[in-house]
């Protein structure tokens, strides 16, 4: 059995797990592994990357700089079949000990992603992933002059 044929994934929802692993183990080539070579990723500021080896140095430079001492947590999955060979998961994470800049203290943080996943010849892989924060108490985003505020209408 090939290195290729041990870490296929067998299930399109295998993602999260594999994802949270990689990222728990700081490991960017393990997790970029999980993508297809012409994969597209959108990160939560909607940075997009558009294949595997720039999910890799992406993922390497946050690991680096902003999340090395971080810990993911899986939450929930829910896959959504497509057919035989396409698959949509959805992921709930929660995240601790994101590295803030200065003397900053990061607050745990929340959200979800979402994968497309293709069955190929030898197994799934991810061919686009997004992901989302979620901001507690919050609908939308506004504009303002200084930047993106996050809004909720409901007690107005």
């Amino acid at each position: 059995m090939t290195a290729d044929e041990t870490s296929a994934m067998h299930r399109a929802e295998e993602i999260s797990a594999r994802f949270t692993d990689a990222w728990n183990s700081a490991d960017a080539a393990a997790l970029a592994e999980l993508f297809a070579e012409d994969a597209d990723f959108v990160n939560v500021v909607g940075l997009w990357w558009e294949d595997r080896e720039r999910i890799r140095q992406a993922h390497d430079y946050g690991f680096r700089k902003i999340f090395g001492n971080s810990a993911m947590t899986l939450e929930r999955t829910k896959l959504r079949r497509l057919g035989e060979s396409a698959a949509i998961v959805h992921a709930e994470w929660s995240l601790t000990g994101q590295t803030a800049p200065g003397e900053k203290q990061a607050r745990p943080r929340c959200g979800v992603f979402t994968f497309v996943m293709e069955q190929g010849d030898s197994g799934w892989l991810a061919v686009a992933a997004h992901n989302t924060d979620r901001v507690p108490g919050s609908e939308t985003l506004i504009a303002e002059d200084d930047g993106l505020s996050p809004t909720s209408y409901q007690n107005s």
